[in-house]
C-alpha cells in the first residue's frame, strides 16, 4: 500500500484516479480548489476509510507524506482556463512548483498531467513526442499552452538539478462520464445538445480532426506509467490515435443519442487546432503493449447514459 497524492482529485479525470488507486489497494489524498472539480465526483468514495478529500489550491504549499504525487490541478477545458488565465497560469506553474518542491521533500515519484496542447496548431501529423509545437504563446489558449509547457520545463529542471523522480504525460482529448455539462469540450457540448433536442453547435467547418480516449484508458496508463522504472521519464503521449472530423463526431452522437438535431456552424475560435491525432508507438513499447481498448461508439454510449441520469436527478 502506497500513500498517494491526487491534485485536481475531484475533477473529471482526477476522481476516476482517485476510485482506481483505492481499488488496486492505496491510500489516497485528493486535493482540490472546487473550481472546474466538484466534491459530488467523490461522494462515492467519502466512505471509504483509505480516501481524504481536501479543499486546497495547489499555488499555496501543501505538507503531507506521500509516496507518489499525480498533479492533475489545472482546468483544462477552453471555457473554464480562458475565464481567469492569470490563474490558469499561476496553477501551472506556482502549483507545479509547489508540488515538486513536495517531491523533492518526501523523495516522492511525481506524474505530471501534461497535454497535447502543447504541440499547438501542429505542423507535424500525427504528433510524435519530438516534435517541439507550434504555439502561439500571446494568444488566448496561451495562458493553458505555455502554462503546461513550462510545467514541463520545471519537471526536467527539478529532475537534473535535484534528481526528483518525475513522469511527464501528453493527454490527448479525453471524454466519459463526471465530465462538466458546460466545459465547452467538444464530445460533452454535442452529447448535451443532442439530449436536449437542441441543435448541434460545430465551431468551424467541422473538418478539423480530434482523436478521442475513453477515461478508463487513459487511467490504466497513468498507471502504468508512474510504474515505469525511474529511468523512464517521458514525455509520452497518451490517446487514441484513431482520428474523426468534429463533423463525423456529431453525426454519430445525434445517430447514438436518437436525437433529430440539426448541426448548425459558427467562426472557428482562435488558434483552435485543425488536427490532433498522437503517435502511441513510444506509449505501447514502454508501457507493455497499452493502447486504448474501449471504441468510441461505446465510450459516447456509456458518457451519454451518464449525462442522462445526471439530468433526471
Amino acid at each position: 500500500m502506497k500513500k498517494i497524492l491526487v491534485t485536481g482529485g475531484a475533477g473529471f479525470i482526477g476522481s476516476h484516479l482517485c476510485e482506481r488507486l483505492l481499488n488496486d489497494g492505496h491510500d489516497v489524498i485528493c486535493i482540490d480548489n472546487y473550481f472546474t472539480g466538484s466534491r459530488n465526483n467523490v461522494l462515492h468514495l467519502l466512505s471509504n476509510k483509505h480516501f481524504e478529500l481536501v479543499r486546497h489550491d495547489v499555488t499555496e504549499r501543501y505538507m503531507a507524506e506521500v509516496d507518489e504525487i499525480y498533479n492533475l490541478a489545472c482546468p483544462a477545458s477552453p471555457v473554464h482556463y480562458q475565464y481567469n488565465p492569470i490563474k490558469t497560469i499561476k496553477t501551472s506553474v506556482m502549483g507545479t512548483i509547489n508540488m515538486l518542491g513536495l517531491a523533492k521533500r518526501t523523495k516522492a515519484k511525481i506524474l505530471q498531467a501534461s497535454t497535447s496542447e502543447v504541440y499547438g496548431d501542429p505542423t507535424v501529423h500525427p504528433q510524435p513526442e519530438n516534435y517541439w509545437g507550434n504555439v502561439n504563446c500571446i494568444g488566448v489558449r496561451s495562458c493553458y499552452d505555455e502554462g503546461k509547457r513550462c510545467a514541463e520545463t520545471l519537471f526536467m529542471d527539478y529532475h537534473r538539478q535535484n534528481n526528483v523522480r518525475i513522469k511527464i504525460i501528453r493527454i490527448f482529448n479525453t471524454y466519459g462520464p463526471r465530465m462538466h455539462p458546460n466545459d465547452g469540450r467538444v464530445v460533452s457540448n454535442f452529447i448535451v445538445q443532442a439530449l436536449a433536442g437542441k441543435d448541434i453547435t460545430i465551431y468551424g467547418d467541422g473538418r478539423q480532426t480530434r482523436s478521442f480516449q475513453y477515461i478508463d484508458d487513459l487511467v490504466e496508463a497513468m498507471i502504468r506509467m508512474m510504474a515505469t522504472p525511474d529511468d523512464f521519464i517521458g514525455p509520452l503521449n497518451v490517446g487514441n490515435p484513431v482520428e474523426f472530423t468534429i463533423l463525423e463526431l456529431a453525426e454519430k452522437i445525434i445517430r447514438l443519442a436518437g436525437a433529430r438535431s440539426k448541426i448548425t456552424f459558427r467562426p472557428l475560435p482562435a488558434d483552435d487546432p485543425k488536427q490532433r491525432r498522437p503517435d502511441i508507438a513510444l506509449a505501447k513499447k514502454a508501457l507493455n503493449g497499452w493502447q486504448p481498448t474501449i471504441p468510441l461508439d461505446e465510450g459516447l454510449t456509456r458518457t451519454m447514459t451518464y449525462f442522462t441520469h445526471r439530468t433526471l436527478i
